[in-house]
């Protein structure tokens, strides 16, 4: 059984992040695993110590300091990883699932992959179905359960409104994971230092005979403005619909 799990290089939402010049993320943010990710992260470790067999393999395409995050997973029980170097922080989602579906076809056939069901830097959610597209599997994102029967994964997904989804998927297939698959280890302190002496296998674009064309790029990146504070209207209520109007006619100007 081999099963690859992708791992996206985000920066730490717990931190205090500070953006530069208005295109990245100041070098001094810290930069973990994509939370998301870990959930698949920790199934697919689950199921390979299940089983009894099988490796798990870290994919990630992503610059130099991406190698931080794939030692992370390595500390959790990640077996080998593999990393896709690219000058750009923030590559495209498209070229990420051509340079993921790449790496897996010449790292050896897949009977998972897992994803996140988004990352949470650019809550894009494009990625597990690129990647599923470029390969030619099924996918299901989303997936808060998992069962695997004779080349099937039965799972359930969250769905709008609070509902679950039971979909039955051929294997081998792409999985998103989100919270409530499982609850990802905490790696000890002898994993975290053997995860930093393992070799981690890196390859360019160049060596996927990928090039790296600038489909989508980001034009700009900016902190949230603070709001200010609410204000409260006083006076009977049609007082406080007049000014409540005036308001969003002179300050708002959206009426």
């Amino acid at each position: 059984m081999r099963i690859y799990v992708c791992v996206k290089h985000v920066p730490d939402t717990a931190a205090n992040i500070k953006i530069t010049d208005g295109t990245g993320y100041d070098s001094k943010v810290k930069f973990v695993p994509n939370p998301y990710d870990e959930y698949g992260v920790e199934e697919a470790i689950s199921l390979v110590e299940k089983a009894g067999e099988g490796e798990v393999v870290a994919l990630c395409v992503g610059d130099a300091g991406a190698v931080n995050s794939l030692r992370s997973v390595m500390a959790m029980g990640v077996h080998r990883s593999v990393l896709v170097k690219t000058d750009d922080q923030f590559p495209p989602s498209d070229l990420v699932a051509k340079a993921l579906a790449k790496a897996i076809e010449q790292e050896g056939p897949a009977d998972l992959i897992f994803t996140g069901k988004q990352s949470v830097d650019s809550e894009g959610m494009q990625t597990s179905y690129l990647l599923a597209s470029e390969l030619g599997l099924p996918v299901a994102t989303g997936v808060v359960t998992l069962v695997l029967d004779e080349g099937t994964a039965i799972v359930q997904r969250e769905i709008d409104g609070g509902a679950r989804e039971t979909l039955a998927v051929t294997t081998p297939c792409v999985l998103g994971a989100t919270k409530g698959l499982n609850e990802p280890r905490f790696p000890k302190l002898p994993a975290i230092l053997k995860a930093k002496k393992k070799e981690i296998k890196e390859m360019d674009l160049a060596a996927l005979s990928i090039t790296a064309a600038e489909t989508c790029r980001i034009q700009s990146l900016e902190p949230v403005q603070e709001r200010s504070n609410a204000k409260i209207l006083g006076g009977t209520t049609e007082e406080s619909v007049a000014a409540l109007v005036k308001i969003l006619r002179e300050e708002e100007k959206v009426i």
